[in-house]
């Protein structure tokens, strides 16, 4: 009898299960279907602007980009702010929120002041929409960045924090690219939009990804209307990544840092985007976790040469970082620097690499760039002493 009645119940409750089950999945698919049309509904309600489509982006996060009716564009910078991009003829909608800055098409006056972003505007022929600059020539490695100061093309026009307001007016500016210095000088910022100039503010240095940075390229072909140009470039990279990020780690260790004014090692964090191209070049960043408890956003930080030597003395490889006090052509040029360095596995073994000036103006070829230390990491070539952002120290 009670077995009886232990199956009655199974069977009632299998029963019941199974009725219920169809219920649950259509109630799942219902809310989902609700809130994706929540949301689509919120980002329809841009001041009448019917939403359509938003960039497809593979690896930044700092940025987004949502396709209106008619052309327009709303950009949003992470943390930031956000702008609307008024297609060529037409203005922007009433009733659009004020803390929505506008952007008119085309762009042909803008006041470049992020370094980072202008290789990106030459990848995209768009240099010419750069009339002015906030480096002059002899602080560009980028050769048409320079010409084009030098011929007058571009003006300087003040660096970030001392910009020359007369100019910048006189130019009919139509953007302001900045880079987050600016936030170090707010007042300035404020001051440029007062004059109904557009600040953005280039956020590609957050960015985890190395490929992140470069992705920056494809916000930049939307405000120049070059977005098959800029997928195409960029895909280039993503395929140059590709070819080598299923080969197996190598193992090898690699210190990336420079000598400072005063003596001190400069070194990236760990979790910095130089950091990720060691590793998605088959090495091991030598400092696994530093910096992991530091929560400001600066990606790198000073040691002290003992400190420094204790944790980088066994490197398999170092790369000397060239942008702050120049190239080096030779291990002898690095000692002088500092004499510990001689104890250095990497220097007894000849593994000693130097990056060239232009690489951290060069956001374009970050995909390159990793190609680099990964030939470094596995080629058996004796001769091998150049690559395209490195060569070796004698």
């Amino acid at each position: 009898m009670r077995k009886t009645l232990r199956m009655f119940l199974c069977a009632a409750l299998t029963a019941s299960m199974m009725a219920t089950a169809p219920a649950l999945v259509q109630a799942a698919e219902e809310k989902e279907t609700t809130e994706t049309t929540e949301s689509n509904a919120v980002r329809q309600d841009l001041a009448g602007l019917k939403y359509d489509h938003s960039l497809e982006l593979q690896y930044a996060d700092q940025f987004s980009v949502d396709y209106y009716e008619d052309g327009y564009a709303l950009i949003t910078i992470a943390g930031d702010g956000q702008f609307l991009l008024v297609p060529e003829g037409k203005e922007a909608p009433e009733g659009l929120d004020s803390d929505i800055a506008v952007i008119k098409q085309p762009l042909d006056n803008i006041y470049l002041v992020a370094t980072s972003a202008m290789d990106l505007f030459c990848a995209l022929d768009g240099l010419d929409s750069i009339s002015l600059s906030g480096t002059n020539a002899d602080g560009w490695y980028i050769d048409e960045a320079k010409k084009a100061l030098e011929d007058g093309s571009i003006s300087f026009a003040g660096k970030y924090s001392a910009p020359d307001y007369e100019l910048i007016l006189s130019k009919n500016c139509d953007l302001a690219i900045e880079s987050t210095m600016i936030y170090h000088k707010p007042e300035v910022k404020e001051k440029l939009e007062q004059f109904g100039i557009p600040v953005l503010v280039e956020h590609s240095s957050y960015e985890s990804h190395p490929l992140g940075r470069t992705e920056w390229l494809k916000l930049y072909g939307v405000l120049l209307g070059k977005e098959e140009l800029a997928d195409k470039l960029f895909q280039e990279q993503v395929d140059k990544l590709k070819a080598i990020e299923d080969s197996e780690s190598t193992g090898k260790t690699v210190a990336f840092f420079y000598i400072n004014s005063v003596g001190a090692a400069n070194v990236r964090k760990s979790g910095d985007y130089v950091s990720k191209m060691i590793e998605l070049a088959g090495g091991k960043y030598i400092f696994s976790d530093l910096g992991a408890e530091d929560d400001n956003s600066l990606s790198t930080m000073n040691m002290q040469m003992e400190e420094f030597y204790a944790g980088a003395k066994d490197a398999d490889y170092i790369i000397y970082n060239s942008t702050i006090d120049g190239e080096l052509t030779d291990i002898s040029q690095m000692l002088e620097k500092s004499s510990l360095l001689a104890d250095f596995k990497a220097v007894k073994d000849g593994n000693v690499w130097c990056t060239n000036q232009n690489l951290f103006q060069e956001t374009m070829e970050l995909g390159t760039m990793i190609e680099d230390i990964h030939t470094m990491l596995t080629s058996d070539n004796p001769n091998l002493d150049t690559l395209t952002y490195m060569h070796k120290l004698k």
